[in-house]
């Protein structure tokens, strides 16, 4: 019964308009004028309509500051730049550590290497490397002197007749 009482209600007094009637039965104050049920045809009659609410829509009010709007192209400018900036500081942060790390890398392979020749060589382990490492640019550089065709002439039948030896055995 109260589904038919509501449909009735609706049906009576609904006539599909914003100046419809109130459920008391009485008519709103608002003026027809004012009431769009559709978008307006031109910036004319856009401004028209504003006019006839008492504001003018080309002042801005006191309270809002007028900003230039941006266009879509500055604005999406705007945003990949801060985008970029962020990525920037990102990268910056993570090279900071990088070389933090770089850096203890490095001291922790000195102190490595330094213990590794004490453990290997004893006391002064760097004066007992560089003494082979002179002794064997001193051998070097007499190999070099030595006269190599005679040398070679010499032991390569010794050689050869050591590996003869050799093979025979077996």
């Amino acid at each position: 019964m109260f589904k038919d009482q509501a449909a009735a209600f609706g049906a009576e007094n609904n006539r599909g308009d914003a100046a419809a009637s109130m459920p008391n039965g009485e008519e709103p104050a608002i003026n027809p004028d004012l009431i769009r049920r559709e978008g307006f045809a031109s910036e004319a009659e856009y401004r028209a309509y504003f006019a006839t609410l008492g504001r003018d829509v080309s002042a801005p009010t006191e309270d809002h500051v007028g900003e230039p709007v941006r266009t879509s192209g500055e604005h999406i400018l705007e945003s990949r730049l801060q985008e970029l900036r962020w990525e920037l500081e990102i990268l910056q942060a993570r090279l900071h550590g990088i070389r933090r790390q770089a850096a203890t890398v490095v001291t922790e392979n000195l102190r490595w290497a330094d213990s590794s020749a004490h453990a290997q060589l004893g006391d002064q382990p760097w004066l007992k490397l560089a003494g082979a490492m002179a002794g064997a640019f001193v051998i070097t550089r007499g190999l070099k002197r030595l006269p190599w065709g005679a040398v070679m002439t010499t032991a390569l039948p010794l050689a050869v007749a050591a590996m003869n030896r050799n093979l025979a055995r077996r």
